[in-house]
């Protein structure tokens, strides 16, 4: 695709890309940016843009991706090592049982099916809605939902299982 063919096809969506970026990210200076990157990532792929059957849709669908990751690098990194225990009121001995049953979880928790780890991840500790999660990993809302309930009641079960066994150790 060259220049002028580029131009009268792909610069018409800009204020609807605006528009669409700045509804997902509810700031103007990020809108602008997620826009300028998805002209650049069409203009890598013009080539292969003659050859889309719907060029705008595919536009649409580059700036909606752009938005989720400027979405995901945004939010805050947790993870189960940087939960901190509320110190007011909680002995040591409370403190390190909890430490430790942090650390159990997060080796179940890794020890899942990739899916469903990522799964479970990005909504319990993430923070991510259900439907954000399938834009994500490319599923069905319906299949987040039946991996992350496969996921807790796995966590769950192997959880309670390792605390039969050691409570009858004691």
């Amino acid at each position: 695709m060259e220049l002028e063919r580029f131009k009268i096809m792909v610069m018409p969506l800009r204020e609807k890309m605006h528009f669409f970026a700045r509804s997902m990210l509810a700031n103007d200076i990020d809108a602008e940016d997620a826009v300028q990157e998805t002209y650049l990532r069409l203009w890598n792929v013009r080539l292969q843009l003659d050859d889309h059957p719907n060029p705008h849709g595919f536009a649409m669908q580059t700036l909606k991706n752009i938005c989720i990751d400027k979405l995901r690098a945004d939010r805050p990194k947790l993870s189960l090592d940087n939960v901190h225990i509320a110190e007011g009121g909680i002995n040591p001995y409370t403190y390190t049982e909890l430490s430790d049953t942090v650390e159990i979880i997060r080796k179940i928790i890794d020890s899942l099916p990739e899916l469903q780890r990522r799964i479970m991840l990005m909504r319990d500790i993430e923070g991510y809605e259900l439907n954000e999660i399938a834009d994500i990993t490319g599923s069905e809302p319906t299949a987040v939902r039946v991996n992350l309930s496969r996921a807790r009641k796995k966590v769950r079960d192997i959880y309670i299982g390792m605390n039969k066994i050691r409570q009858q150790g004691i």
